[in-house]
């Protein structure tokens, strides 16, 4: 190995006030940088083509939901084809239509229905069983069709002098295929139709009768054939041409195989529970949300209760769709293919980065140690696939290499801030995939990118000399009261940055703070606030403004801005260029927020030191 270069002095002549050690300057660093920047030329060569890909994909349908229709219609006297026109014409383009069951030949006067019990006390005939369930064809010829369907047993019976099939279950809600007639009409209006088929042990060939759609989305918690591999194949030969859809936060069984084949359709839909909670105003803003910036094709609307609410659902949804140059019409569904020779490429920088980080350590044995260790954590996380675990190798790395490598201004920022962004480009590069991008493969280590980083640059503060003199010289040193509280409230800060990594635990966010968000993502990409407070810290940090280690727990927090920018692509599902707007937002938002930070600190600073002494006084 070859000899690292130590400085005379640990402490950086030009931050006053900072006390921590100047990193090490390995002669390999020009070499690993040369490597990291060639290695990044295939990784931007991905990130074009990646956003070549979601530019293609800017489409998305509005898919409203029939049965909802027809209640809503018939509330209000209403022809529910009327009412969809209506609807259509403030955007709708997409009717969601469930399979029938018998329940619906009964409603449409094809068929009739009678309890045993009720028959036989009608008719007195010794041949119902009153325990059992009888139907009679309205229309000639489909009651008796429908056991043909279905695995259970029936027979034919006369009673009254009529034709009766005995079931010995309720029929009423098997399944009997689509109602052609209805889509038939839906389509003569230009809906594009999405097929919602229902699944039955009873049936004998599922999905032998599915109608011509572009799009299939199953109920419940799995597909139909889930739990049957034979079946499963049969529904994924079935399937056709038709896309299944992946709905949002709702993982079905089975699916993953279809969606190998068939690839998906990301799709949004709102809990009626849920919706009943919110204003129009606002739920249209979260469509907007799920088609810009989470890739979401389908969008599945329920009318209110009321005409009017739905209109300004609708009316808000499709104005701010076309804000965000989302084109509602029949998308098109492409996966998402990666390039294996340059994604292999991409390796060597994350690699290199790793390696360089351990070097730039003032404890250059510490430094190498930490750097292994964060690979092989990154590794073993992602199950050892290469790929996944250089991402995340790539998200913990450079969020902390440059601030391990230079930290004695502010200009270092940029350098910092170059780096993250070096980053970015390999995370996209190794981490992007046909699944990651629908959601399937979610980035592993999301907690790591805060925690790692954090940890790495924390170790570069240690001093250039034996570890037990560290030690004991921290075990040793006097604590004040004003050194705790200054502990716990950045513990405590840490944690609800932490926490809050995915707005999924306790501490989520208030209801002012998600207000503003709401307003901020109607009107451009919400930079994330994890950034706008991180850069402005590590900007105060890196001046010296601030005496003692003030200085190093502001560049910690620089390090959360760092990290939150690898975090914000890390999210594959998000179109590269709506993470690339809220990072440069965040930036712009940091950098001028912690340049003003610094000034008026500075003069609190000297007020403090000035006030009430005399002007000699100060000039002494």
């Amino acid at each position: 190995m070859c000899p690292v270069t130590q400085p005379a002095d640990p402490t950086p002549p030009t931050s006053t006030g900072m006390t921590v050690p100047v990193p090490s300057r390995h002669p390999l660093t020009p070499w690993l940088l040369g490597l990291i920047l060639l290695s990044a030329i295939p990784a931007l060569i991905l990130a074009v083509q990646r956003v070549r890909y979601e530019q293609s994909q800017k489409t998305a349908a509005l898919v409203m939901d029939y049965p909802a229709v027809v209640t809503q219609a018939r509330r209000f006297g209403r022809e529910p084809l009327d009412l969809l026109a209506e609807y259509q014409r403030q955007g709708v383009n997409g009717v969601g239509v469930y399979e029938d069951v018998i329940g619906n030949l009964i409603q449409r006067g094809e068929v009739y229905l009678k309890t045993g019990a009720d028959l036989r006390a009608e008719t007195g005939s010794a041949a119902v069983n009153p325990r059992n369930y009888y139907l009679r064809s309205l229309t000639p010829g489909v009651a008796e069709a429908l056991p043909a369907r279905y695995t259970i047993p029936t027979r034919q019976v006369q009673v009254g002098g009529q034709t009766w099939t005995e079931w010995p279950t309720d029929p009423t809600f098997l399944p009997v295929g689509p109602d052609r007639a209805l889509m038939a009409q839906l389509k003569e209006r230009g809906f594009m139709l999405v097929y919602r088929p229902y699944a039955d042990d009873a049936l004998r060939e599922p999905g032998a009768d599915w109608p011509d759609v572009p799009f299939v989305i199953f109920n419940g918690e799995e597909v139909i054939g889930a739990r049957t591999p034979e079946l499963l194949a049969k529904i994924n030969d079935r399937l056709g041409n038709r896309v299944p859809a992946l709905i949002e936060a709702t993982p079905q069984r089975g699916l993953d195989t279809l969606i190998a084949t068939h690839g998906a359709a990301r799709t949004f839909s709102v809990n009626p529970a849920w919706q009943e909670r919110l204003d129009p105003i606002t739920l249209a803003s979260k469509y907007n949300l799920a088609a810009r910036e989470r890739s979401m094709r389908l969008l599945y609307v329920r009318p209110y209760p009321t005409v009017n609410e739905t209109s300004d659902l609708l009316t808000r949804t499709t104005d701010l769709l076309k804000k965000s140059g989302v084109k509602v019409t029949q998308p098109v569904i492409e996966a998402f293919h990666e390039n294996t020779l340059l994604r292999t490429l991409s390796l060597i920088g994350p690699v290199a980065a790793l390696l360089l980080l351990g070097l730039s350590f003032p404890l250059v044995r510490l430094g190498l140690l930490a750097a292994a260790g964060s690979g092989l954590l990154a590794i073993v996380m992602n199950k050892f696939n290469p790929y996944a675990g250089a991402a995340l190798i790539a998200a913990v790395t450079f969020p902390a290499l440059g601030l391990v490598l230079r930290r004695a201004r502010v200009s270092d920022w940029f350098v910092a801030t170059g780096l993250s962004l070096t980053g970015v480009l390999f995370v996209s590069a190794l981490g992007a995939t046909k699944d990651s991008v629908l959601g399937l493969d979610p980035f592993r280590g999301v907690g790591l990118t805060l925690l790692l980083p954090l940890l790495l640059v924390a170790l570069s503060f240690l001093p250039r000399q034996d570890l037990r003199k560290t030690i004991a010289d921290v075990y040793n040193a006097p604590i004040k009261l004003g050194d705790i509280l200054i502990m716990v409230l950045a513990a405590g800060v840490f944690a609800l940055v932490f926490l809050r990594r995915g707005n999924a635990t306790g501490a989520s966010v208030s209801d002012t703070e998600a207000k503003i968000r709401q307003d901020l993502q109607d009107t451009l990409v919400r930079p994330r606030f994890k950034e706008m407070a991180g850069h402005p810290l590590g900007l105060l940090g890196l001046s010296g403004t601030l005496p003692g280690y003030f200085g190093a727990l502001l560049i910690l927090g620089g390090v959360v801005g760092q990290s939150s920018i690898l975090n914000t692509f890390s999210h594959f599902h998000t179109p590269l260029l709506i993470s690339a707007q809220r990072c440069f937002l965040g930036l712009g938002v940091g950098l001028i927020a912690g340049l003003i930070a610094i000034q008026l600190v500075r003069a609190a600073l000297h007020l403090w030191r000035t006030y009430g002494k005399a002007p000699s006084e100060v000039r002494a």
